[in-house]
């Protein structure tokens, strides 16, 4: 069975954007790039990766599910082209290639992803749909960033108060400050 893998940069006070979507503060440059890059080429917008010669080979995830406001916030109309790309909105509509917009319940479309084949579904964002999402959420794979926003889009928007626990598997520290941990939902047997 395919997992959903939420896969996100945030901060150390627990935010993936800014009170407005801001992304900026966050940190592009240093030795935890090229970590990243490697292991996860299949995250970097396809027009970037083609840029910096990074191939992309989807051998971690073969689809991307995001809202809306982090859909538009790139201004490309198939940001990863690579991916087969969902995005969840009630109101709003494009078309693109390999990109799907649906008003879809996006528990019942991650439900019936998982039962297909293919590789690892990446949630790519944003935190309201994190927090739809929590219950579905296999992996978590989180970029932590030596920030404080002090304000903003929390990494799982408005959930209620509901404990569930997760195991680090992996954690790997950047000289940069970054920290990038791997997390997998704890099954009770």
């Amino acid at each position: 069975m395919r997992e959903l893998v939420y896969y996100a940069a945030v901060t150390l006070d627990g935010f993936i954007a800014g009170p407005d979507g801001e992304f900026d503060a966050f940190l592009v440059e240093g030795d935890h790039m090229d970590g990243i890059n490697a292991r996860f080429a299949d995250t970097l917008p396809t027009v970037a990766a083609e840029a910096l010669g990074i191939p992309q080979r989807n051998d971690v995830f073969d689809t991307v599910l995001m809202g809306w406001n982090t859909y538009d916030v790139g201004g490309l109309p198939s940001p990863y082209r690579h991916l087969r790309q969902i995005v969840f909105s009630r109101t709003r509509s494009v078309e693109a290639e390999n990109l799907e917009v649906t008003a879809e319940d996006p528990v019942e479309v991650v439900q019936r992803l998982k039962r297909e084949d293919g590789g690892a579904i990446w949630l790519c964002g944003g935190g309201s749909l994190a927090a739809t999402l929590a219950d579905e959420i296999d992996r978590l794979v989180l970029k932590r960033q030596p920030l404080l926003f002090g304000a903003g889009i929390p990494l799982f928007g408005q959930r209620p108060y509901r404990p569930e626990r997760f195991d680090a598997v992996e954690t790997v520290a950047y000289e940069s400050g970054v920290v990038v941990t791997e997390y997998v939902r704890r099954r009770e047997e």
